[in-house]
Formats: structure tokens, C-alpha cells, sequence
């Protein structure tokens, strides 16, 4: 990516955060916060995507 791409990039993104009003970027921080509170977001963040895989292969084999 270019420096030109990225500043178009950067600003079309700036932008896009101004013209929505605020209370729909309110709603949009709460949704995000709900989603992100979840056991699987947590042992990801913290423990990468390796438990997470090992964890559906164990499901798998026992179904």
C-alpha cells in the first residue's frame, strides 16, 4: 500500500466517523462492548487461537 492510498484511507475513515451522529456511534461502542465481554473473546485474547481450536476438536470427537 502506498502513502497515498493510505491517506485516503485514513481520511475516508475520519470522515465516515464524523458524519455519523453521535448516538449511533454510542450504540455502536455499547454493541461492541456487549459482544467482546463473551468467555471466547477473553480466552482468545488471552491465550490465542490454539485453545480455541484444540477446545472444537475435543467437541468434535466426542459428538
Amino acid at each position: 500500500m502506498s502513502a497515498n492510498d493510505y491517506v485516503k484511507y485514513v481520511t475516508q475513515q475520519i470522515v465516515k466517523y464524523m458524519d455519523t451522529p453521535k448516538e449511533a456511534r454510542k450504540q455502536l461502542r455499547e454493541e461492541r462492548k456487549n459482544v467482546e465481554t463473551s468467555s471466547t473473546f477473553y480466552s482468545n485474547w488471552w491465550f490465542g487461537v490454539l485453545p480455541f481450536s484444540l477446545k472444537l476438536m475435543l467437541n468434535k470427537r466426542k459428538k
